[in-house]
């Protein structure tokens, strides 16, 4: 029996699947993760500190960069390719500005004498370094499909307007801001 148009249209793409069984995955590895942060919390040589400011204006630049890939995607369904080749570049300059802050950061710690890594560490700074910093990964994985997109609204030969591909890179994105709202949320309550 062959499959009808309207059948095909109600199936999900191939590619937007594979990014959701992806996501899936990388939410299991942080319910670990997370998951073992509560359970170490509780040993006698847990140091508790406050996460420096800058954790703050990092949050805020990837919120902003979820607004602006939202606002690209709407810029590129009405085929305004220059506002969405700007907001594209917005976005890349958010992530990208988000992880120098993040990076700042973990400066802040270390200059405060706490060591995230390696010997004489506290298991509380190096689970927010290895969470953080596997975070940061995803951030940039997400920033250079962000570049491959923008490269490509510049460079293609012909202009098709299928929204595949940014669809995918768009919920990414605002994946990797909901992540990394949650392990926000949950260092200031659970008490980094």
């Amino acid at each position: 029996m062959m499959a009808t148009y309207s059948d095909q249209r109600k199936r999900i793409h191939p590619h937007k699947f594979t990014m959701w069984v992806a996501l899936g995955s990388i939410v299991m590895m942080f319910a670990g993760l997370t998951s073992a942060y509560v359970v170490k919390r509780n040993q006698s040589n847990w140091l508790e500190f406050d996460l420096p400011i800058v954790f703050w204006y990092s949050t805020a630049a990837i919120l902003a960069s979820s607004l602006s890939i939202y606002l690209a995607g709407q810029a590129f369904n009405a085929r305004e390719m220059r506002r969405y080749r700007l907001l594209m570049s917005v976005t890349v300059v958010l992530g990208l500005v988000f992880t120098a802050l993040q990076l700042v950061g973990f400066s802040h710690i270390g200059e405060n004498g706490i060591k995230l890594i390696g010997t004489n560490s506290n298991p509380a700074a190096s689970f927010l370094a290895v969470l953080t910093g596997v975070h940061i990964l995803h951030v940039l994985g997400g920033v250079v499909a962000l570049v491959i997109m923008y490269i490509r609204a510049y460079t293609a030969k012909q202009k098709t307007y299928s929204s595949i591909s940014l669809e995918i890179v768009s919920t990414y994105w605002h994946f990797v801001d909901v992540l990394w709202i949650y392990l926000f949320i949950f260092f200031h309550v659970v008490q980094v």
